[in-house]
């Protein structure tokens, strides 16, 4: 059997997901970031960005996150995110739509996230 980490993706308002997982990439303010079972303890401030977590049943899991913090130790790792969602609960039409008011009105920020939401529900697919 594979070695497995135990993963709690939690955003302000809910818990996102959880279970066990033997790879999860996501996005730090020092770069992209890979952890995998028996990683070093790590405390770090996530970026938004798609995360991508692995399960030991080679399935995927992807979410829109948008900052937060990621902790890791003893083969524990926490996303406490501002705010996340799963690729599956993201209608791609209604993101198209917010990215292109948010280009026409010059919303970066607007367009940073609507941008993450795009690539973390297009993965998932």
């Amino acid at each position: 059997m594979a070695a497995e980490l135990h993963v709690a993706l939690v955003a302000a308002d809910r818990e996102v997901w959880s279970g066990e997982a033997t790879l999860v990439v996501t996005r730090t303010t020092s770069g992209d970031i890979g952890v995998m079972p028996g990683h070093q303890p790590l405390l770090g401030v996530l970026e938004s960005g798609p995360v991508i977590i692995r399960t030991p049943e080679d399935g995927t899991v992807v979410a829109a996150v948008h900052g937060g913090f990621i902790s890791f130790a003893d083969d524990k790792l926490s996303l406490l995110a501002e705010t996340a969602e799963l690729a599956d609960e993201i209608d791609v039409r209604t993101v198209e739509q917010e990215l292109s008011r948010a280009k026409a009105e010059n919303d970066a920020e607007a367009q940073r996230r609507a941008d993450v939401r795009l690539r973390a529900a297009t993965a998932g697919r």
